[in-house]
């Protein structure tokens, strides 16, 4: 069974080819990074009109790579939901286009879900059932996973997601965008208790997380309660301020996420973690995660790195499992935000 999935939530244009939901053919993704750079952040248009013009051709690609004609898929699959809608829609279009013309079954992927399913592309089969934590540009969710196609919402975050606030306080020190990769590296020189940021745990065993109070409690240090846009433009800081500050501050976020994971692992009965999502190639949250399931005695499973950030792989591999269990969708799914 090989299934063609395509990725276009967000800024990357992504398809690929899978194998039996498990062996990746092929992965090609288009990144939009240097059209994003100077505005600190995704410009829903921009990213839409990069979609457009990126789709066929790395489509395209996908296909080539993987040495596989139109005609010898078994289905498409496309990310439906969650994301930016107007970059939903020219993904969901492509697929439609495609499923209508070949007469190929057409599978809508849930994009949160399908980075959980990531894990499962590294050749591992997790031991579940398993919590789940989705953590991202846009999202920082955590679930009760079942089965690979069984996900309970345990909670999400109230604000800023996780990788939100990195590229918030990336853009506070001045390092550019994307935030996650910068802050990371960074951190490398500095002293992770040079700042004590605040940890917001919110109500007792709440699964929910909220990220704003520290990306503010990193201004305020950074550039003082009043600091216009101005003054935080226009500030120069020392190589060894930076560094603490990135270092503390990505300590704070890596203790929250993987202490409420861990947390909600023992309440749920969980025997193992899943953890995917752009901010799961972050190595220190890696390296946190892998000394916590020591410590608890639980299985780990680290979506593979180059499988963290958004790609048409794990689209395809979730469609795989889709296709196998009868649940395809009509040419009526609409893309939803």
């Amino acid at each position: 069974m090989r299934v063609l999935g395509i990725e276009t939530s967000c800024d990357e244009t992504a398809a690929a080819v899978v194998e039996d939901g498990r062996r990746v053919v092929s992965s090609v993704v288009s990144t939009q990074h240097e059209l994003h750079e100077r505005f600190g952040g995704v410009v829903p248009e921009i990213a839409c009109r990069a979609h457009i013009e990126n789709v066929l051709p790395v489509i395209d690609e996908a296909l080539r790579r993987a040495g596989t004609s139109l005609g010898e898929l078994d289905g498409i699959a496309a990310t439906t939901t969650p994301g930016l809608i107007g970059a939903l829609l020219v993904g969901v279009s492509a697929a439609k286009a495609l499923s209508w013309s070949l007469g190929l079954p057409l599978l809508a992927v849930d994009h949160l879900r399908a980075h959980i399913y990531a894990a499962w592309l590294d050749g591992q089969s997790p031991i579940l059932p398993a919590v789940s934590l989705v953590v991202s540009g846009g999202h920082t969710s955590l679930f009760l996973t079942e089965t690979a196609l069984s996900h309970t919402r345990l909670g999400g975050t109230v604000d800023d997601a996780a990788g939100e606030a990195f590229d918030k306080v990336a853009n506070i020190l001045g390092l550019g965008y994307p935030g996650g990769p910068a802050i990371e590296s960074a951190a490398r020189a500095g002293n992770r208790k040079a700042v004590d940021f605040p940890r917001s745990w919110l109500e007792p065993d709440a699964a929910d997380f909220s990220f704003s109070g520290l990306k503010t409690a990193v201004l305020y240090h950074c550039a003082g309660k009043n600091a216009s846009r101005e003054d935080i433009a226009s500030v120069a800081y020392s190589a060894e301020f930076v560094a603490d500050v990135a270092a503390s501050f990505q300590e704070a976020v890596v203790d929250v996420l993987v202490g409420k994971a861990c947390a909600a692992a023992e309440r749920h009965h969980a025997s193992s973690i899943i953890v995917g999502g752009g901010v799961a190639a972050n190595g220190r949250l890696r390296e946190r995660f892998e000394g916590a399931a020591r410590e608890g005695g639980l299985s780990l499973y680290l979506a593979p790195p180059g499988l963290c950030t958004d790609n048409a792989a794990m689209v395809a591999g979730l469609g795989c499992l889709l296709l196998a269990d009868g649940r395809e969708a009509p040419l009526t799914v609409e893309a939803e935000p």
